[in-house]
């Protein structure tokens, strides 16, 4: 083909859809640094019944519970006849049912019908006609080339380093004799002759695949979701690139390399030429919601208000504030803290606890003791802006070092091919006393890191800037503790590949111990308290900031006496006391929902290398409320519910609330939404089963010895076995501020504003601890009583 003849716009046209299709897909965080992504990032434009319209077309999934789930949830009170009516009535559709009653035979008559099936791929059209599994044998070839090509360091070798991924695929397609073997003559021949650019083969394979411009968005999605975790990995890239002003086109390779191989199946399967143009035709078609859709967006819509109609009856107003605390812990603001938080506050009555992001908003980028690895410990949103280091004394930096590469050289050799089996043969009892050690989880101890430093330094003025910066967006510029302890958090998992999964997602994806002994050193500094009064910040003099480590999986706290004064020993052993009655607290609440725990189990689970469920996470994730503690204080939220301490009257231009909604608030969704994902369809957004998972590439986990990557979570970390252990909700989001500034931010953030505008987060107004008003499309709010929730 010549691309001379292709006017101008077509040409533009056709890549426009594909650059859109690759932005369409969710990135995936590698494993070292995993952290929840929003599923249906590139669908936030558009509400829930069009997203199950649109996916229905190009990844054949389901993306809400089944009519079945929602008519248990009818029959036995989780949805009320109420939440049905306000969620039929809030539907602006024109295909909805025209009656609370026709909706709720509308989920019984859906029950547990097939999930919808996407438009055939040409490999599907050809594996029917041929009998051949080409969409497997697409995801077996594409997979061991990527694996090989994005490897981050498992891999002996890498059969292209530095090329760009569409250059290193024609250069090993144009070897690789298996799809030739199996039945796809000239495939090799194809390659070589194929335009040896990106946007070139992207558009001679739309050409020859016949792709309109109408066709061709829903059809280059088509194929990006079928290259599944690889496509997302790129996202990752693409995702990375941006947040630093440049870009990358390992997405439009991938499309390439996909579009090359149907390509390739279409004009070697003339059969099925007219099948295909039936597909073509049926992209060309815009997407619109059925009237399937549209019901079972509004099912999901009423049991969002069910959950929200119980958790207004817990928030019944605020409860009196108590004198000057002599604790005041800070957790991070995820879910698992909720139950730790209530246990605590009720082991004695002078302990007071706060929720903030775990990464205490201290934007690090962090080298580890022995490593030179940068580590972006903050959300994935924003930007590193302080470097610091855990190196500590010099001499044993450099012998840790000494000590990873000797680990890494000795893991190369019991790898390489020249000596894996003599090295089993030799070293094979050795390793037996590891095995067995390992099962019992014995010699597994972590060690404490040197404290963290800024590179560099700090001036005086600097360090009183940042703390006082941050104990502003923690709302707490008075009335501290004699105590306040600052807790990162992370998760404590043996032979779990998604161990970093459990950790602080506002961290990157790493434990939260670096900001919080970082932010504690720097606010016991004689020169940052000695410039916090003049930036509007009063801390008492006997006050001490104290680090933590909050292990989720064990409750276990550790204490990082980072050059703390010996005079005050009996007050940490008074703090220790505390954490140590509610850790068992904590422990005990915990264990009624995992699998076969106790109380006193808990840590030895997470030492199980054996364990699939160490802990549930954040399953179960519902809500979000940012407002002052006297709002929750003492309410059981089940360990469901992300709490932001937060008061508006002491946030001068409401800058925190700014931060809060577009910052945390959208963090806490992507993992609402992530969790969402992973439960109503797994086979797009999960991770697989635990059980047969491989590692690849430190990118990802693979079901097997082959196929696609997979992303999201495992199984069994929304699953029991039984049941869902996650219930699939969209994040309610309740915040203690006026009215009209919420929607002032809204109406500046439109990418935020969209998530509440399209049904994927629901926002609220609280007003003295309980539910004021419900934010309407539109920048509208409507009233809302309590009562009216709750009835």
């Amino acid at each position: 083909m010549n691309h001379a003849d292709i006017a101008p716009a077509r040409f533009s046209a056709v890549l426009e859809a594909a650059e859109a299709a690759g932005r369409a897909i969710p990135p995936a965080f590698p494993l070292d640094a995993t952290v929840a992504v929003n599923p249906f990032l590139g669908q936030t434009g558009e509400d829930l019944a069009s997203t199950a319209a649109r996916l229905a077309r190009v990844a054949g999934v389901r993306v809400t519970c089944t009519g079945a789930e929602y008519a248990a949830a009818i029959k036995d009170g989780r949805i009320s006849a109420d939440n049905l009516a306000e969620a039929l009535a809030a539907s602006p559709s024109p295909l909805k049912p025209a009656t609370v009653t026709a909706l709720r035979e509308m989920a019984v008559t859906l029950g547990d019908g097939p999930a919808p099936r996407a438009l055939p791929t040409v490999a599907d059209l050809a594996a029917e006609a041929t009998g051949i599994d080409w969409p497997a044998l697409i995801d077996k070839c594409i997979g061991l080339w990527a694996a090989g090509h994005f490897d981050r360091g498992q891999a002996l070798w890498s059969p292209a380093p530095g090329a760009e991924a569409f250059t290193a695929w024609r250069g090993w397609a144009l070897h690789d004799l298996t799809p030739e073997i199996a039945g796809l003559d000239g495939f090799c021949a194809h390659v070589a002759c194929a335009p040896d650019t990106t946007e070139r083969a992207i558009l001679s394979a739309a050409e020859t695949l016949g792709l309109s411009d109408a066709a061709a968005p829903t059809a280059f999605h088509r194929l990006a979701m079928s290259l599944g975790g690889w496509a997302q990995h790129a996202r990752w890239l693409l995702w990375q690139a941006e947040l630093v002003g440049d870009t990358d086109r390992t997405l439009m390779d991938l499309l390439a390399i996909r579009l090359i191989w149907d390509e390739a199946l279409l004009l070697r399967t003339p059969q099925i030429a007219d099948r295909w143009a039936a597909t073509v035709a049926a992209h060309a078609v815009p997407i619109t919601a059925t009237a399937e859709d549209v019901a079972l967006a509004i099912l999901q819509d009423a049991a969002d208000r069910g959950h929200q109609r119980r958790l207004a009856a817990a928030l019944d107003g605020a409860a009196p504030q108590g004198e000057r605390p002599f604790l005041q812990a800070a957790f991070c603001i995820d879910v698992r803290s909720e139950v730790f938080r209530r246990a605590l506050e009720s082991v004695d009555h002078s302990i007071a606890t706060i929720g903030f992001a775990g990464f205490f908003g201290l934007p690090l980028a962090h080298h580890a003791h022995g490593s030179d690895i940068l580590e972006a410990r903050l959300p994935v949103l924003l930007n590193p802006a302080v470097n610091t280091t855990s190196a500590g004394d010099p001499a044993k930096d450099q012998a840790s070092r000494i000590n990873a590469r000797s680990q890494r050289a000795w893991g190369r050799f019991r790898q390489a091919a020249v000596s894996s089996f003599a090295f089993v043969e030799a070293m094979g009892p050795v390793y037996a006393v590891k095995l067995v050690k390992s099962a019992l989880g014995l010699g597994n101890t972590a060690k404490s890191e040197p404290a963290p430093e800024v590179i560099g330094g700090m001036s005086a003025a600097a360090k009183a800037d940042t703390g006082a910066a941050v104990l502003k967006a923690m709302s707490l510029t008075q009335g501290h503790g004699a105590v306040v302890l600052l807790l990162g958090h992370g998760g404590n998992t043996t032979n779990n590949p998604h161990e970093s999964a459990y950790h602080c997602g506002a961290c990157g994806g790493y434990t939260g111990e670096v900001s919080a002994r970082l932010l504690a050193i720097l606010l016991n500094d004689p020169e940052t308290r000695a410039g916090l009064a003049e930036r509007g910040v009063d801390v008492r003099a006997d006050t001490l900031f104290v680090a933590g480590l909050h292990d989720t999986t064990t409750d276990d706290i550790t204490i990082y006496e980072d050059g703390l004064p010996a005079a005050r020993s009996g007050d940490l052993a008074r703090v220790r006391k505390w954490l140590a009655q509610a850790a068992k607290v904590a422990r005990a609440e915990r264990a009624v929902r995992l699998p076969g725990a106790r109380g006193n189990t808990i840590a030895a689970r997470a030492q199980n290398w054996a364990e699939i469920r160490p802990e549930w996470g954040l399953a179960g994730c519902a809500a979000f409320i940012a407002a002052p503690r006297e709002a929750t204080a003492g309410r059981d939220l089940g360990g469901r519910a992300f709490l932001h301490s937060y008061d508006w009257q002491a946030d001068a231009g409401f800058g925190t609330l700014e931060l809060i909604i577009t910052a945390p608030v959208v963090v806490a969704s992507w993992i609402s939404l992530q969790y969402y994902g992973s439960s109503v369809a797994p086979e797009i957004f999960g991770g697989g089963n635990k059980l047969i998972h491989n590692v690849v590439g430190g990118i990802g986990v693979i079901e097997g010895n082959g196929g696609k990557l997979r992303a999201g979570l495992p199984w069994q970390a929304v699953h029991d076995g039984e049941h869902l252990a996650h219930e699939p909700l969209r994040l309610s989001v309740m915040i203690e501020a006026p009215r009209e500034e919420m929607l002032k931010i809204l109406e500046k953030h439109a990418s935020v504003r969209a998530l509440f505008d399209n049904g994927w987060l629901h926002l609220f107004a609280l007003k003295d601890g309980k539910v004021d008003a419900r934010y309407l499309p539109g920048l509208k709010w409507a009233d809302q009583q309590p009562e009216m929730l709750a009835a």
